[in-house]
C-alpha cells in the first residue's frame, strides 16, 4: 500500500501543523473563543504573470463580498 500522508515540510504539513498549534493555544486560553477551521484549503501554482494579477486582485478584493458570504456573521 502507498503512503499518502503528507511529505515533511510540504505545504500541506506546515498548514496542518499550524492549525495544530493555534487550536491547542486557543483551548489553553481563559478566554473563550470560537472559531472554526476551514476544513480544506485550495493551493495553486502561479504559473505566469496574468493568474498572479489575477489571484492578487481577488485577495485584494475579497473581503468587500464578505457580508455576503454564507458564512459571516
Amino acid at each position: 500500500m502507498a503512503n499518502i500522508s503528507p511529505k515533511p515540510n510540504s505545504v500541506s504539513t506546515i498548514i496542518r501543523s499550524f492549525k495544530s498549534a493555534v487550536t491547542r493555544t486557543v483551548g489553553l486560553s481563559p478566554l473563550i473563543i470560537k472559531f472554526g477551521w476551514q476544513s480544506r484549503f485550495h493551493d495553486h501554482i502561479i504559473r505566469n504573470y496574468d493568474e498572479y494579477v489575477h489571484i492578487s486582485e481577488y485577495i485584494k478584493n475579497n473581503p468587500a463580498n464578505w457580508k455576503t458570504d454564507r458564512f459571516f456573521g
